[in-house]
């Protein structure tokens, strides 16, 4: 008997092992994934391109073969990869960029990973007491991925499937799942950017724990969970799993992911010898990020809130009286009869349409706040809860979490039907009859807490971080399906997940104090958060939440702005007009330039006489700036990079920009240093090595690789632009509306290089099929030449527009 169970298992063993060498030579052959199946684990390595493999494993075979989850949009290909096993019995998946090894199934224990040896009955002791893992993991089933150059890029030393925690198990009843995790090597000199936006203060994101799930009250400021990570080891990780996540990184030499809930370890590699190889990777996966419409790259005003239609048209007159840019004004929260009923007040909102006229006749459009929450008793109530498209509780209960029922639930718009709906209110009762133009949707996380919900797709617990995913397809999928390609979608959202990119967004950091501990810490939450391959964040200028102000409160340093002829918008709050103006100044090369916040005003004339001209001074900038910034953008559609740019993607070989969480570039020319201590007149400024740069200001040529203390009067961001760089600059215009004609083009020599300038009609979709025109502009350093080819970029002669600085 026990030498035929012997045999049985023997051939068993056999039989697993010829099932995944088929496996993997027929999936191979048919362009599919290599499947490797090993005593009740499966692993499939999936390519998506020569750059990018999608790795599983599950012990449910349908798990690990199953398609990614959501946010994902590209197709496999399996083409230019091959399948061998070498004499070691190691799997061995190739492509021309990557080596993938698997090792084999049944390493001997000298070949594995070993604990410090302990005696028997110490083992025996602990066995008897804390019992053994009952093959939850971890599985050995190591995978390192290098360089066919043999250069290492991930090593994944174990995987586990243990059970959910009991809470958890509870909230996702019904469905048999696991908290999943995986541990890769994390070697010393490795560095970590993106997975969102995280508040603290860190741009390196090694030896931080990154609690990946959106958490409006996190400290600091907004928790967004995006979980795709950029390695300075050449390298980007898209771990597929919407559950809460955790990312411990760089402690102990090991990096561990972990999800609440999953019925696998899932995750995609993509190799890439610069960073904006591994976004266009990224793209690939997740999708474009499409060109907003062009107003979006001038200026929007906002406070919350404008209450009335007479303050938003007597905002706008001010700024055209004042003969100051603007492009777009914000109708806040706040603006309905009752939260759910999609309508304006009337009594305070009379003829939005009249209004929404008066101001595009201004150049001026509209972006108007539309919540999800739905209250009880409202018009639409009854039949959204009939139909189950609010988000309820699990025995059917709408949850309006810890909000009043003048707010109630959301709606869940991960139903198809529910977003469809939601869209077509909308668009019936805001675009079409009144003429706004752009949409801000607010609590997108969602904001009541989905961890006990129920989604059309599944439980809030397996779910938790993909609602902003779904949130603002409603919308923009709506607007293209009506509108087809005649109108650009432009989505404000407070909370972002894999893919939500190609939705027409533009994500903020959320409700965040004005300080100057949060200006500081919001510099690298951006960074990051472009990181992450999602280009158009930006902030509330100079924060939303006023913190309180004792009454005794003097700033630490004699205010460089005199507030004294504004106290009715700042208070004894004395130093906020300087911290206002050091925020817009660096709000002026964010990738969108927007003021918000609760104060009784909010526009560029009201932080007092001294700080009027110098908020005037950059807010012209940002304008004359915008054939740059709209043709970089023009970049970031086609390649899937961020032109708000860490230090790390433009000078890999400079170990010393790896952590510089106050630095950056904008676009390929400009390195941008925000000042963020009050009383401050000089900063420190590292230049980057690899190339000379000049102080914008002053034209002065400076050396890299060296750290300068820049001069930085109140009126003065320190600016520098990279040798080498092409600028565009276009003429004075107050909106994007008018024609705006490219006046000088600024080279700043000492290397050559190209710069493409984009220009199009900035309303429609015409781009994606080849609309607009695109000049190359080239210098030639050595000859000291700049030439261009297609299409005329400027009217007037080259000697008119080019100026060479230092000539």
């Amino acid at each position: 008997m026990v030498r035929r169970f012997k045999w049985k298992s023997l051939m068993l063993g056999l039989c697993t092992v010829l099932l995944a060498m088929s496996l993997s030579n027929v999936a191979t052959a048919q362009g599919g994934p290599l499947v490797l199946v090993r005593d009740g684990r499966v692993i499939s390595l999936e390519p998506y391109a020569l750059n990018i493999l999608r790795v599983t494993m599950s012990t449910d075979r349908a798990a690990a073969t199953s398609a990614p989850g959501y946010g994902f949009v590209a197709k496999p290909s399996a083409e230019g990869w091959t399948h061998e096993r070498d004499a070691e019995g190691y799997d061995v998946f190739r492509s021309s960029r990557m080596v993938v090894r698997v090792a084999p199934g049944d390493l001997s224990k000298e070949k594995l990973p070993q604990s410090m040896p302990l005696d028997a009955l110490n083992l025996e002791l602990r066995e008897h007491y804390f019992g053994v893992h009952g093959g939850h993991g971890p599985h050995n089933d190591a995978l390192l991925v290098t360089t066919p150059e043999g250069k290492m890029l991930l090593h994944m030393r174990t995987w586990t499937m243990a059970p959910e925690s009991a809470d958890v198990a509870q909230a996702d009843a019904g469905a048999k799942t696991y908290r999943v995790a995986a541990m890769f090597d994390s070697p010393a000199d490795e560095h970590y950017y993106g997975l969102g936006q995280q508040q603290k203060g860190w741009m390196d994101l090694r030896g931080h724990e990154i609690r990946c799930w959106h958490d409006y009250s996190a400290i600091g400021g907004q928790d967004v969970c995006v979980p795709f990570m950029v390695s300075s080891s050449g390298y980007g990780l898209v771990w597929d799993n919407p559950s809460k996540t955790t990312a411990d990184l760089g402690f102990n030499g090991r990096n561990v992911w972990s999800s609440e809930v999953g019925d696998r370890v899932s995750y995609f590699v993509i190799a890439g010898e610069t960073s904006d190889e591994i976004y266009e990777g990224y793209r690939l996966l997740t999708g474009v990020t499409h060109m907003l419409p062009k107003p979006i790259y001038g200026y929007i005003q906002s406070k919350a809130i404008y209450s009335t239609q007479e303050q938003v048209l007597d905002v706008a007159k001010e700024y055209r009286q004042k003969k100051l840019p603007l492009d777009v004004i914000v109708v806040d929260f706040l603006n309905m009869t009752k939260q759910g009923e999609l309508d304006l007040d009337p009594k305070r909102w009379p003829d939005p349409a009249g209004m929404n006229r008066e101001l595009n006749a201004m150049g001026v459009g509209t972006l108007l706040s539309v919540w999800p929450h739905f209250s009880p008793g409202t018009q639409f109530y009854d039949m959204l809860q009939s139909k189950g498209w609010l988000i309820h509780t699990r025995d059917g209960k709408p949850d309006s979490g810890n909000f009043k029922d003048a707010i109630g639930p959301n709606i869940d718009t991960t139903n198809p039907e529910a977003a469809k709906w939601f869209w077509e209110k909308i668009r019936d009762r805001y675009v079409k009859p009144y003429g706004f133009d752009y949409l801000w949707l607010d609590e997108t996380e969602p904001d009541i807490d989905p961890a006990k919900d129920v989604f059309s797709i599944g439980s809030g617990t397996r779910f938790y971080n993909v609602y902003p995913l779904f949130h603002t397809a409603s919308v923009y999928e709506g607007f293209r399906r009506d509108f087809g390609d005649s109108r650009r979608v432009m989505i404000l959202a407070r909370a972002a997940y894999l893919g939500a990119q190609r939705n027409g967004t533009v994500f903020w950091s959320s409700d965040i104090i004005s300080t100057w501990d949060m200006l500081k810490r919001s510099i690298p939450a951006g960074l990051n958060f472009t990181a992450t391959g999602l280009p158009y964040w930006d902030t509330d200028i100079a924060g939303f939440f006023s913190p309180l102000v004792p009454p005794d409160y003097h700033a630490a340093l004699k205010p460089l702005i005199d507030g004294s002829d504004v106290r009715s918008t700042i208070g004894n709050y004395e130093d906020y007009p300087e911290l206002f103006v050091r925020w817009f100044e660096w709000g002026s090369f964010q990738p969108v330039m927007r003021a918000h916040g609760e104060r009784n005003h909010n526009e560029v004339w009201s932080y007092g006489k001294q700080a009027e001209p110098i908020l005037a001074k950059y807010l012209k900038l940002r304008y004359g700036l915008l054939p740059y910034t709209y043709s970089v953008a023009y970049r970031s559609y086609q390649t899937g990079a961020p032109y708000m740019r860490a230090l790390f993607m433009d000078f890999p070989g400079d170990p010393k920009t790896a952590d510089i969480p106050d630095e950056y570039m904008y676009g390929p020319a400009f390195l941008v240093a925000p000042v963020t201590e009050q009383g401050a007149t000089h900063r420190t400024v590292y230049l980057p090595a690899g190339c000379d740069w000049y102080n914008f200001w002053t034209n002065e040529r400076l050396h890299g690789g060296e750290t300068i203390v820049a001069d930085a009067p109140i009126d003065t961001l320190p600016l520098f632009v990279r040798a080498g760089s092409i600028i565009p600059f276009g003429s004075d215009v107050e909106s994007t509306q008018q024609p705006q004609t490219i006046s000088s083009v600024r080279v700043y020599p000492g290397a050559g290089s190209s710069f493409t300038l984009f220009q199009d009609d900035g309303k429609t979709y015409a781009y994606e099929k080849g609309g607009g025109s695109i000049t190359r502009l080239t210098w030639d350093d050595e000859a000291q030449q700049l030439k261009h080819e297609g299409a005329p970029g400027w009217s007037g002669s080259d000697q008119s527009v080019v100026t060479v600085v230092g000539k």
